[in-house]
């Protein structure tokens, strides 16, 4: 894959690789951990935790840090609720503020493992973690298609907005597929298009930055769930989490919807190809 990008002093286009995308992600989501106020292509904080329906009692004790910088396109606590002595990896957790929330939700007896590759989030989930006092959320640096956690680990995997950023889909589901137990299951939110972004769209690193161009159609992300060996797909949820937000984007020319769905490892571990 090669991103089309822009040399503004010499106005030519050049191309740059997987890696060039990788530091834009990393350097947009710096600029949401240091400076949240600044207005994306998509909402954060608390005013987006009210448009997707956070529970206020789950938010309680969740330290402003973690809550500012969050920047997720829905709510995987709706699907079902966590228990105590669950495991739980959180795939992309920023900020943290998912994660302490199931860190709140698996007491006693449970682990949460948040995994994010961009420094500056990890360096502000780390301290919220400290400063609630939930021992039981660890924060790992690392990227979605090679987890650092141990095969069959999990119970559930989370993730929030996390899947279209990456190009590697079919690797990142693999990953998740291989840390969950056998039976453990999926709540993840994300986004889904309802036109298919153009190829020359997709060279658009802005695009992948503001969720967009990494986006698939419906029925892209349920084939590749899918190949990915789970079985029982189903979207719960889905409305234009994107309306509005302070930086315009491309979300309304493409019908970009968030979205939750769920689905499950089989219980024997068999990949259902």
């Amino acid at each position: 894959m090669q991103l089309a990008m822009v040399n503004r002093e010499k106005g030519v286009e050049e191309y740059a690789g997987p890696e060039r995308l990788h530091e834009a992600i990393l350097e947009e989501y710096r600029l949401v951990a240091e400076e949240p106020e600044r207005g994306f292509h998509f909402h954060t904080g608390r005013p987006l935790t009210r448009m997707l329906k956070y529970d206020r009692e789950l938010l309680a004790g969740i330290p402003e840090r973690a809550i500012e910088s969050f920047a997720g396109t829905g709510n995987p606590f709706r699907m079902r609720r966590l228990r105590p002595g669950w495991k739980v990896a959180d795939i992309g957790s920023g900020a943290g503020m998912d994660s302490l929330i199931a860190g709140k939700l698996v007491y006693p007896g449970g682990k949460v493992i948040g995994v994010d590759m961009t420094p500056a989030m990890l360096n502000k989930a780390r301290r919220s973690a400290f400063e609630s006092g939930l021992r039981s959320v660890e924060f790992r640096y690392g990227v979605a298609e090679n987890l650092p956690i141990p095969d069959g680990w999990a119970d559930v995997v989370i993730s929030n907005g996390m899947l279209n950023l990456v190009p590697d889909k079919p690797g990142v589901l693999r990953e998740m597929y291989r840390v969950l137990r056998p039976g453990g299951w999926l709540q993840i939110a994300d986004i889904i298009v309802q036109m298919p972004v153009p190829d020359q769209s997709k060279q658009n690193p802005e695009l992948w930055t503001g969720c967009i161009a990494g986006a698939l159609l419906e029925h892209e992300l349920r084939d590749a769930v899918k190949r990915a060996g789970f079985t029982g797909f189903k979207i719960t949820w889905r409305k234009a989490v994107y309306d509005g937000a302070p930086q315009e984007s491309s979300a309304e020319h493409f019908g970009t919807l968030g979205i939750t769905f769920r689905a499950h490892k089989p219980k024997n571990g068999d990949k259902n190809r």
